[in-house]
């Protein structure tokens, strides 16, 4: 069992800081279908405004890895130029077998 969660901090910048970890007592193969493995949107009454893939090109090779129980996982990315206002953040793991995502919200 996978679980997650996503902190924000607001400074110069958005940061965000997104952790999986494996909770159960089972390894978890997992197989991520490009070099990006975690992606990072910004949404603003509930339209997306940012994207941390956004013209980005990364490279198309599918990658396994195994989550041992426990074993935690970090990603980490930036908003640069965020304008005031308030917005939801989601960080969603690019894996094919499931969905892997945590929403938070927050002010700027």
């Amino acid at each position: 069992m996978l679980e997650s969660a996503l902190e924000v901090t607001v400074g110069d910048g958005v940061q965000f800081s997104f952790s999986v970890v494996n909770a159960g007592d089972t390894p978890i193969e997992l197989t991520f279908r490009d070099a990006c493995r975690a992606d990072f949107a910004v949404y603003a009454d509930g339209v997306e405004i940012w994207r941390y893939s956004d013209d980005k090109a990364f490279t198309q090779a599918i990658s396994t890895a195994k989550f041992q129980p426990g074993e935690t996982a970090e990603f980490e990315s930036v908003w640069p130029d965020p304008e005031p206002g308030e917005y939801t953040a989601e960080a969603t793991l690019r894996v094919s077998e499931r969905t892997v995502s945590s929403r938070t919200p927050f002010s700027v």
